[in-house]
């Protein structure tokens, strides 16, 4: 919750007058190696829910996160719907380990009945896009991907690819609020 990305995340969001409310899984807490089993990060994803409708009951709630967290959120999710949540945005989703290509980590998706939102490296190491594309596409209509030019997981783009860190994160953050605004619109129309 305190890295410099997500910290940097949420302050960009802010001047773009989006609420944030970032947590931690309990191993983070405690500064440990392993993650918490599925179910203690589930239950985590939740309460953080649960916080951040109390907190602001009136605001569309989207949920997600980056990686790990994002891959929890939309566990929890598939396996029994987040309540008030709108769309679930992943900054990188983990899709297999790196050099271990597989897309089984996403089979969850396809029990998602909300939007999402992708916003993926185009180098992104987790996330192959020989599997990427094709999931996105079975997963339909509902679902959205934004690549990022020459970026990693971690939203780093080579200093000889021309272009900056700062641009890549400024797409990615348009693409975010941009996504965010139609999910809001239609949760008005509701």
């Amino acid at each position: 919750m305190l890295h410099p990305f997500m910290v940097g995340v949420a302050n960009d969001l802010a001047e773009l007058r989006m609420a944030t409310l970032r947590y931690q899984f309990p191993y983070m807490e405690r500064h440990g190696k392993r993650p918490d089993s599925p179910a203690l990060c589930h239950a985590t994803v939740r309460a953080a829910v649960a916080a951040a409708h109390k907190l602001v009951p009136s605001l569309p709630l989207i949920a997600g996160g980056k990686s790990f967290g994002g891959r929890m959120t939309s566990q929890a999710q598939a396996a029994s719907a987040l309540p008030k949540v709108r769309g679930l945005v992943f900054l990188g989703f983990p899709l297999h380990p790196p050099n271990q290509p597989s897309d089984t980590r996403g089979e969850h998706l396809f029990q998602v009945q909300i939007p999402m939102l992708f916003l993926q490296g185009a180098r992104d190491a987790f996330a192959e896009l020989a599997l990427l594309n094709p999931l996105i596409k079975r997963l339909g209509l509902g679902t959205t991907l934004l690549l990022l030019p020459n970026a990693d997981h971690s939203f780093h783009v080579p200093a000889r690819s021309g272009g900056t860190d700062r641009q890549i994160r400024n797409e990615m953050l348009n693409a975010l609020a941009t996504w965010t605004e139609s999910i809001a619109a239609r949760a008005g129309e509701e």
